[in-house]
């Protein structure tokens, strides 16, 4: 069959797409690699999504999956390698072999954290872990936290952080901090938050499976552990939108390079979600991009009958 909608990815901003779509009379496919969600999975509780004063990120993606195969969604689980535009038709290929038809496809294939690379850090996401302080920062309110990362991200992080935090230290494998100097002076003028530069993080110390500490390697060689209650990453985050630069173009750092219209050089192929060129990166924004999506693929087909 030919969809109206395919969705290449079932995160928060797919999800929503796909909704859009059924409630607009369009049959959407959504195919997801792994689980749907995403990224919001790795919250253990989301206390700044609008008519919801608590929830767990798996309840809200648990939730929305329920509501998008309820209006009517269908979804695959399997690996888009590519995308072949027929004009009219487009073609969803999958590394599993399948092939998908669709009038209209949104690319919303989200990011991936990069990580530290530590022994039993998957384990400890979202229970010690985390990357958003705006999600997360409550949590550590009195308490002591560590910051992975130098730049512009991990500064904004740290400075939300400091006002919530008893103790933010900041740790960075670089030789100096590389965001702006004005957020620079804002955190580092403040009397709890302390900074160490060239060190690197070789180990996260647990106690009942529940981060108490992470270990640092210094300059010199000499080894420290650093007693804390949680661990916030801010050392990038990664595209893999590689497989679709023929179809949308892509900024420096690999994301779509599309603005809040959602649209792409090719007729028919739409951008949502944080896998976009966006400066903020947070659920209701992803969501908002998954509706504004959905909309103009609607707009696109109706536009051709």
């Amino acid at each position: 069959m030919v969809y109206d909608v395919i969705v290449v990815g079932g995160g928060a901003a797919g999800m929503t797409a796909a909704l859009y779509a059924q409630r607009n009379g369009k049959k959407a496919l959504v195919i997801e690699k792994a689980g749907f969600g995403g990224q919001i999975t790795h919250s253990p509780k989301v206390e700044n999504y609008p008519g919801t004063l608590s929830m767990s990120g798996n309840e809200f993606a648990d939730k929305m999956l329920e509501q998008i195969l309820a209006q009517g969604a269908e979804i695959e689980f399997e690996t888009v390698s590519g995308v072949q535009d027929g004009g009219a038709v487009k073609t969803v290929l999958t590394e599993e072999g399948s092939s998908f038809e669709g009038k209209t496809v949104i690319l919303a294939t989200g990011v991936k954290h990069r990580m530290l690379g530590l022994e039993g850090e998957d384990e400890l996401v979202g229970e010690g872990i985390s990357f958003c302080a705006v999600c997360d920062g409550d949590f550590y309110k009195g308490k002591k936290v560590c910051m992975a990362g130098g730049g512009n991200s991990a500064l904004q992080e740290a400075i939300l952080l400091s006002d919530k935090c008893e103790e933010v230290i900041m740790l960075q494998d670089l030789p100096v901090f590389t965001g702006e100097a004005s957020l620079q002076k804002i955190l580092f003028s403040r009397p709890n938050v302390k900074a160490f530069t060239e060190v690197k993080i070789t180990g996260l110390l647990t106690e009942n499976g529940e981060l108490r500490g992470v270990e640092i390697l210094e300059k010199d060689g000499a080894s420290r552990k650093i007693q804390c209650d949680g661990l916030f990453v801010a050392i990038g985050l990664i595209p893999e939108n590689e497989a679709f630069a023929d179809l949308a173009d892509l900024n420096s750092f690999g994301y779509f390079d599309s603005d809040e219209q959602c649209l792409t050089k090719t007729p028919g192929i739409f951008i949502a979600g944080d896998c976009r060129s966006k400066n903020v990166r947070q659920l209701t924004t992803a969501v908002a991009d998954g509706a504004t999506a959905a909309l103009a693929a609607c707009r696109y087909i109706n536009a051709l009958q």
